[in-house]
């Protein structure tokens, strides 16, 4: 049986500035520091000075508490793959994937680790719909195709989850090590929850709200939504020895 040591914190990052350094103060503000284990800055050559600036400054502050702070220049392509670099990159006993926007929110940290420990095997996600007003300035039309789509995926892999797409989410960091990914633009965010649930792994949802970032550009087009349907279809009918490493 695993346990709970601490958590290697994924923070991708192309644009985000202040919200970079939000993020980092909230967590560690709220969170015991001795349940940080790192955090990992990953960037690459689209990351923009600013937000190099204040990637720089988050280290600062980090390194001033104790707290480890790693930037990462990413090999892999695209969202999903900058994630993956970090996965492997990690060497805390779990490891939390959320971005540095304040799209996830980072009062949730404290919600993720409390759960880790209490499930130290399982994976721990955060759910948009388990309560009310938790969208705030999201698309109208994203709105409606995500409630379809939670309803529709649950319902294919027959599981009782109520956010199978948000890429909120914290797990052994030996987990995500051994899966064998795929996707490397935003549909890995889906994956990261679909083969989990096939191996077999115990899945806990935590209540968390979601609010349209401040800066920047959403790297997330309303198109990339309809190609989350390949992968959902593709891992469904996928052996478990394709879906881990060799």
């Amino acid at each position: 049986m695993k346990k709970f040591k601490n958590v290697s914190i994924l923070l991708p990052t192309l644009n985000e500035t202040f919200s970079f350094i939000k993020t980092v103060e909230i967590i560690l503000d709220e969170c015991n520091h001795n349940d940080i284990g790192e955090f990992i800055a990953i960037v690459c050559e689209r990351t923009k000075d600013e937000s190099i600036k204040c990637i720089n400054k988050a280290k600062e502050i980090s390194e001033k508490n104790g707290i480890s702070f790693k930037i990462l220049y990413q090999i892999k392509p695209f969202a999903g793959g900058a994630v993956q670099d970090g996965m492997m990159e990690a060497s805390s006993s779990h490891t939390l994937m959320m971005a540095p926007d304040l799209e996830t929110d980072p009062h949730s940290v404290k919600d993720f680790i409390e759960m880790s420990k209490k499930y130290p095997n399982d994976m721990i996600t955060a759910s948009r719909w388990k309560s009310n007003n938790s969208f705030e300035g999201y698309n109208k039309i994203k709105y409606v195709l995500n409630w379809i789509f939670q309803k529709f995926f649950s319902w294919f892999y027959g599981v009782k989850l109520t956010d199978i797409t948000f890429g909120y989410r914290l797990a052994p960091t030996k987990l995500f090590k051994i899966i064998n990914w795929e996707e490397v633009k935003h549909p890995f965010f889906l994956e990261t929850c679909l083969k989990p649930i096939c191996l077999g792994v115990k899945i806990h949802e935590i209540p968390s709200g979601w609010k349209a970032r401040e800066e920047g550009e959403s790297q997330n087009s309303l198109l990339q939504t309809f190609k989350y349907l390949k992968i959902a279809f593709k891992v469904k009918f996928e052996t478990k020895e394709k879906m881990l490493k060799r």
